[in-house]
C-alpha cells in the first residue's frame, strides 16, 4: 500500500540525528529520500556497534528508507550535481548553519530560484532572529538552554540530561510535521516555501506547555513549573517487594478505584483528597499519601 507521501522526492543534506530523523519520518510515509553526504560521510556512521564499517547502530536508527549519494559541495562539480537534483525534488532538508549555507550556495534564495516549488526546511540550533543565531547546538546544549536539564534537579538533586536525545527527536517530529503542512499548502498555491525549525526555540515552546504555569499571566499568579512534576512529587514509587509501580489516580473514578485497590476506601471521603480540586490544591501532600499507600 502506497504511503501518503508517495511520489514526493526529498533531498537530505543533514548529519547527526535531527535532520536525518526528520527525513526518515518522511521516508516512512512513502517519500523517496536521497541522503546527500560529504566524502567523509555522516559522523553517526561511526557511532555504536556495527557489522560493517560505516553502518553503525546510531546511524541505522535514523537513516532507514533512504537512498544515498556522496557529493562534495565545496567543489563546482558537486554543487552543480546538487542543483540538478534540486530542480527535480519537492523537499530539501539541511542542517548547515545559515552563514555557511550561504557561502556554499545552498540558501533558500538560490535553490528556490532553481525550483520555485521547493519546500526548503532548515533545521538548526537557534533561530536566525535570536541572540544566538548561527551558533551550533547538539542535543545536550538544547536540553540545557531550554531548561529541560534543570527540571531534572527535582528528582536527581542536580541538573541532569534526560537519558534520551529528546531535543533532536522532538525537533525532528516538528520538522516533519512542518514539511508535510508546507506540502499541503503547495498543493493549493503551487509554490514552495522556506521552513525554519530551530532546536532551542522548539524545545523551549515544548517545555512551557505545562511549565509556564503561573507565568502564563501578567502579573504572574505563581512561579513557573508544573507542580506535580517540578517538585518531584509525581514519580514511580518503590514497593515493599523492591519493585517500582507507576500509578496516576487522576479523575474521581481513578481515585475511587485506587483507594479500593489499596484497601482503604475510607480515604475517598478524606476532605483533603475527596475532590479533584482538593487533590490539586496540595500536590506534594497528595502524592506523598499515594506513595505511602502503595508500599
Amino acid at each position: 500500500m502506497a504511503g501518503p507521501l508517495e511520489g514526493v522526492r526529498v533531498l537530505e543534506l543533514a548529519t547527526m540525528v535531527l535532520g536525518p530523523l526528520a527525513a526518515q519520518y518522511l521516508g516512512d510515509m512513502g517519500a523517496t529520500v536521497i541522503k546527500v553526504e560529504p566524502p567523509e560521510g555522516d559522523l553517526t556512521r561511526r557511532i555504536g556497534p556495527r557489522h560493517s564499517e560505516g553502518m553503525a547502530s546510531f546511524f541505522l536508527g535514523s537513516n532507514r528508507n533512504k537512498q544515498s549519494i556522496v557529493l562534495d559541495l565545496k567543489t563546482p562539480c558537486g554543487l552543480e550535481a546538487l542543483y540538478a537534483l534540486v530542480r527535480n525534488s519537492d523537499v530539501l532538508i539541511h542542517s548547515v548553519r545559515t552563514p555557511a549555507a550561504a557561502r556554499l550556495g545552498i540558501s533558500y534564495a538560490v535553490l528556490s530560484a532553481l525550483n520555485p516549488r521547493l519546500v526548503y526546511c532548515h533545521v538548526k540550533g537557534y533561530g536566525d532572529g535570536g541572540a544566538l543565531a548561527g551558533r551550533p547546538a547538539y542535543d545536550d546544549v538544547a536540553q540545557a538552554e531550554s531548561g529541560l536539564a534543570m527540571m531534572q534537579e527535582a528528582v536527581a538533586g542536580q541538573p541532569r540530561y534526560i537519558p534520551s536525545i529528546m531535543a533532536d527527536k522532538i525537533t525532528a517530529i516538528h520538522a516533519a510535521f512542518a514539511i508535510a503542512v508546507a506540502l499541503c499548502q503547495r498543493a493549493s498555491t503551487g509554490k514552495g516555501q522556506a521552513v525554519d525549525v530551530p532546536m532551542f526555540e522548539t524545545m523551549t515552546a515544548f517545555n512551557v506547555v505545562e511549565h509556564l504555569w503561573g507565568e502564563t499571566f501578567i502579573p504572574p499568579l505563581a512561579p513557573a513549573g508544573y507542580v506535580p512534576v517540578s517538585t518531584g512529587a509525581r514519580r514511580p514509587f518503590l514497593t515493599r517487594d523492591g519493585r517500582y509501580i507507576c500509578v496516576l489516580p487522576y479523575t474521581q473514578g481513578h481515585w475511587q478505584r485506587f483507594c479500593a485497590a489499596v484497601g482503604d476506601p475510607v480515604l475517598t471521603s478524606d476532605p483533603r483528597y475527596a475532590t479533584f480540586a482538593a487533590r490539586q490544591s496540595d500536590q506534594p501532600g497528595f502524592w506523598a499519601e499515594v506513595g505511602r499507600r502503595v508500599l
